[in-house]
């Protein structure tokens, strides 16, 4: 639209003509938005808000007198408030570079009056407190002509051909050699011992794949011997149990034969023997019998005998009595007695003759030595002493 006037967003429009501007400024700053500005009456002047840079090389002095050529970069804008744009509008609008050149200039005073209380080692390990210092020494005077510093970066130091920093720098050179020997040398040990430890599987996995094909040409032999063995083992298994089957046959056939030579053999012996045992029992018993028969028979002949004797035994007896002085004291009736008594003696010598004859003795006594052996013993009132018949 004709007279209405808009800012980049990196610039500050700055409408000169009419009222005057914020503090009593010459001109009125518009930013981020446009504003209608009558031609002719009014004027328009833009005010760049873009970052710049200024570069600054320096021959600096240090605290003990060494020279050092100092390179540095500084970032900086004009400030984003209205003060800051009239203070750089009234100082840099006519000529917007000049804002370079005057930012250089006021670091590089800074920086040498910084770096001469400074020693070279403390420039060299502090720069970033070499940079601070700068800036908080140099931000109030930017400040004045509306300009903000967003950076400082010191990008060298250099002594020249003095030698000093080469000089300082040898130790950690030696340092950062030795440690790069060492770990050259740790880099090469591990390497070696990488290649050794590799060297190591190829050789146990050569082993362990040797190893794998002779247990598999092992396997494969012994397939093949099975395989050709099959036939001749399958032979003797079968004659094997051919042999087993004749062997079984021929127990069998053993036990069969036993069994028929027990019933042939041993069966009749034992029945001949029992036989045998039970005729000789049957004799012994008739012997036996027929020896007690004997004995009975005996006994009874020697009873006849006994009998026929005992006429003469009661003679014998009364011959004893023949010396004897007898007093009869009863008549008739007293001899009577006396030859009872003579019977008697004759039947008590024929009983005491039967037990002598059942006895245990070997052999028995004749029937006229038992009687001489009875008659042989005391009588009662001796051979002249009188008898007394009651």
């Amino acid at each position: 639209m004709f007279g209405y006037r808009v800012p980049a967003p990196d610039e500050a429009m700055l409408i000169s003509g009419g009222r005057r501007g914020l503090g009593g400024a010459p001109f009125r700053v518009v930013t981020g938005h446009g504003k209608f500005v009558l031609p002719v009456f009014r004027k328009t002047r833009f005010l760049s808000l873009a970052m710049s840079e200024a570069e600054v090389v320096e021959k600096c002095v240090t605290r003990q007198g060494i020279a050092l050529t100092v390179r540095a970069v500084i970032a900086f804008k004009v400030g984003n408030d209205p003060e800051s744009i009239i203070n750089a509008g009234q100082r840099f609008l006519s000529d917007q570079d000049q804002m370079s050149v005057l930012t250089g200039r006021i670091f590089a005073g800074h920086l040498r009056s910084i770096i001469g209380s400074m020693t070279v080692e403390e420039i060299v390990t502090e720069r970033q407190k070499l940079a601070t210092e700068v800036l908080d020494t140099s931000k109030a005077e930017m400040a004045k002509i509306g300009l903000h510093v967003d950076s400082l970066q010191i990008q060298s130091i250099d002594d020249g051909n003095t030698g000093y920093i080469e000089a300082m720098s040898r130790p950690h050179k030696a340092a950062i050699q030795r440690q790069a020997q060492i770990a050259q040398a740790q880099a090469t040990q591990a390497s070696a011992e990488a290649e050794q430890a590799a060297a190591r599987k190829q050789a146990e996995y050569a082993r362990q794949t040797a190893i794998v094909q002779a247990e598999y040409s092992a396997e494969v032999d012994r397939a093949k011997a099975q395989a050709e063995q099959a036939g001749p083992l399958a032979l003797a298994n079968a004659q094997q149990e051919v042999l087993a089957a004749q062997t079984e046959l021929a127990l069998r056939q053993a036990e069969l034969r036993e069994k028929q030579l027990i019933a042939e053999i041993v069966k009749p012996a034992q029945a001949d023997a029992e036989r045998i045992r039970v005729l000789a029992l049957a004799e012994a018993e008739r012997m036996k019998i027929q020896a007690e028969a004997a004995a009975s028979y005996d006994r009874v002949a020697l009873d006849r005998m006994l009998i026929d004797q005992l006429p003469q035994i009661v003679k014998e007896a009364s011959a004893g009595l023949a010396g004897a002085n007898v007093n009869v004291l009863n008549g008739a009736d007293g001899l009577g007695e006396i030859a009872a008594g003579l019977v008697g003696q004759g039947l008590t010598i024929l009983d005491s003759v039967r037990k002598n004859l059942g006895g245990p003795s070997d052999a028995a006594p004749v029937p006229g030595a038992a009687i001489e052996q009875y008659l042989g013993r005391p009588r009662t009132g001796g051979d002249d002493g009188p008898v007394d018949v009651r």
